[in-house]
C-alpha cells in the first residue's frame, strides 16, 4: 500500500459509515474483482456504501477530491476501464418492496433479478428480466435489458418508472421523466455514466402462469432444430421467446460426466402463459429424434433461471452479443458451415435469440435504449481458463462473426457489449449526442465513469 493509498483510505473513512478497502489491505484485492474475473479493475479503492446517504457522501468527496467513481452490483459487464476510480459496490443496498395495485416494485441498487422476481412472483407478477438471477438488476436496466419477456413488453429500461439517483454534486434525487425528462432519458439505457442509482422503481405486469425449459440434442441435429426453430419464429406470439443454440462442454471437471467434453444444439423456450399451450407452440421440436434432456414444466417467476441454468459462480468470460437483421435458412446455413461438423468449441455458446415484438416498438417515453427493429440476436459466449483458451476463444468469436456480418445491424445492446467496444456502437448518432450533451451538463468534471463512456 502506497502512503498516498493509505491517506485515501483514510479520508474516506472518515466520510462514509461503510466499509473501505485500499491497494494492500486484507480483502481489496476480492473486492475490486468482477464477476467476470478476466477483467482486471485498478481502482484507488473499493467502498461498500452502508446506504443511500453514504453514498451521497461518497460522491460528494469524490467530487472534490477531482475522482471518479463507478458503481458495480456485480461486475457482469465489467470492462476494466476504471484506472484511478473508486469502485462502489451497493450490495448493502437491499430493499425491495412490491405494490401489487399500481403492478410497481421499487428495488435497491444491491439486489439481483433472482431476489426481484421471487417477490414479484408471490404476487401473480414479471418483471423484464434476463437469463440469469445472480446479475444485478439496477445494472441490467442502466443497460437497457433484453428480457425473456422483451418480445410481450420491451426494452427492459423502458419499463422503468423512477430512479433514485445520486448527482454529480452529492444531491440525492427522485428523477422521473415529469421530474427530470432528460436525466431520465439517459438512465434508461445509456449506461452509468450520468448519476449514482440507489433505487428503481419498475413496471411489473401480470403473469399467472409461466412455462418454459431447456430440449438439448447431440450436436448431429444441429440443422433439424435450426429448421424448427426458424419455424417456430416466423410467426410465434410475442408472449414466447424461443432461443436456438449451438453449445460445447469443456472437458471439465466442473462439467456433469454425462455432458464433458460434449458438443450439443438446445432450444430455450419461455411462454407467457399456461403448459398446453406453450407446448402447442413449441410442438414443431417434438419429432425431432435423439432427446437428450428436456427440462420444460410449469415454473414460477422466482424459478425463470433455471431454464438456461447459467453459471452464477464467477469465471472468466469473453461474451458478445449483436443484433441480427434476418435469420433464415441462408443465415442458419453460414452459421452452421462456419461452425462445421465438431460444432463452435472453444466457444461454449452460439446463440441466436428471436427478439422483434415489442422489442422494436419505439417506446411511448423517449429513452436512450430505444428499440430494436432487428428480429434476432446473436450472442456468442467463451469461457476463459487460460491464456491460449483465451486466444482461441477470440478468434472463433471472430469466424463467427465475420459469418454474420452481412447480416449485423449497426447497433449492440450496451449489456452485449464488451471490453474494447465504444458507445457508438450502442447508439445512433442522435441519441449519443444527446447523451454527450447531458453529460456535459450534469457531470462535467466527470465524477462518474459507466463501462462504456458516452466522452470515449
Amino acid at each position: 500500500m502506497s502512503h498516498n493509498d493509505g491517506v485515501l483510505g483514510d479520508d474516506l473513512r472518515r466520510v462514509v459509515r461503510g466499509r473501505v478497502l485500499v491497494p494492500g489491505e486484507e480483502g481489496f484485492a476480492a473486492a475490486a474483482t468482477p464477476w467476470n474475473v478476466a477483467v482486471a479493475q485498478p481502482v484507488r479503492a473499493v467502498v461498500e456504501v452502508a446506504d443511500a446517504d453514504d453514498a451521497a457522501k461518497l460522491v460528494a468527496f469524490a467530487s472534490g477530491a477531482g475522482l471518479a467513481v463507478t458503481t458495480q452490483p456485480t461486475g457482469h459487464g465489467a470492462t476494466g476501464d476504471v484506472e484511478g476510480a473508486i469502485l462502489v459496490r451497493p450490495s448493502r443496498l437491499r430493499g425491495v418492496e412490491v405494490r401489487p395495485a399500481e403492478r410497481v416494485v421499487r428495488f435497491e441498487a444491491g439486489m439481483s433479478w433472482g431476489e426481484v422476481l421471487d417477490e414479484a412472483g408471490k404476487h401473480g407478477l414479471g418483471a423484464l428480466a434476463g437469463s440469469s438471477p445472480v446479475v444485478g438488476a439496477t445494472g441490467y436496466l442502466l443497460g437497457g435489458g433484453m428480457s425473456w419477456f422483451g418480445r410481450a413488453h420491451g426494452v427492459a429500461a423502458n419499463s422503468v418508472r423512477a430512479f433514485e439517483v445520486v448527482d454529480a454534486d452529492g444531491e440525492r434525487a427522485r428523477v422521473t421523466a415529469g421530474s427530470d425528462p432528460g436525466l431520465f432519458f439517459a438512465l434508461r439505457g445509456g449506461g452509468g455514466d450520468f448519476a449514482l442509482v440507489t433505487a428503481v422503481e419498475l413496471e411489473l405486469f401480470d403473469a399467472p402462469e409461466l412455462y418454459g425449459g431447456r430440449i438439448m440434442w447431440p450436436y448431429a441435429m444441429a440443422r433439424e432444430v435450426g429448421e424448427a426453430f426458424l419455424e417456430i419464429t416466423r410467426d410465434a406470439p410475442e408472449e414466447l421467446s424461443v432461443w436456438f443454440a449451438l453449445m460445447h462442454f469443456p472437458p471439465s471437471p466442473n462439467v456433469p460426466e454425462p455432458l464433458r467434453g460434449l458438443s450439443v444444439v438446445v432450444a430455450d423456450a419461455v411462454h407467457l402463459g399456461g403448459e398446453a399451450e406453450g407446448r402447442e407452440l413449441l410442438r414443431r421440436f417434438e419429432p425431432i429424434p435423439g432427446v437428450i434432456l428436456d427440462t420444460r414444466t410449469g415454473r414460477r417467476m422466482s424459478e425463470l433461471g433455471d431454464v438456461c441454468a447459467e453459471p452464477v459462480a464467477p469465471m472468466p468470460v469473453k461474451a458478445a452479443g449483436r443484433m441480427l437483421t434476418r435469420f433464415d435458412d441462408l443465415v442458419l446455413d453460414r452459421l452452421l458451415t462456419a461452425a462445421g461438423p465438431q460444432g463452435v468449441g472453444p466457444l461454449n455458446s452460439v446463440q441466436i435469440r428471436h427478439t422483434g415484438g415489442a422489442l422494436a416498438r419505439t417506446p411511448a417515453v423517449p429513452s436512450a435504449a430505444g428499440s430494436f427493429p432487428e428480429p434476432y440476436l446473436c450472442n456468442n459466449v467463451g469461457v476463459l481458463a487460460t491464456p491460449e483458451t483465451a486466444r482461441l476463444v477470440a478468434a472463433r468469436d471472430a469466424e463467427i462473426a465475420a459469418a454474420l456480418a452481412p447480416y449485423t445491424g449497426e447497433r449492440r445492446p450496451l449489456t452485449f457489449m464488451e471490453a474494447g467496444d465504444t458507445a457508438a456502437a450502442a447508439f445512433s448518432p442522435e441519441t449519443l449526442a444527446r447523451l454527450r450533451e447531458i453529460k456535459r451538463a450534469r457531470d462535467p468534471h466527470g465524477v462518474f465513469r459507466g463501462n462504456f463512456p458516452v466522452m470515449g
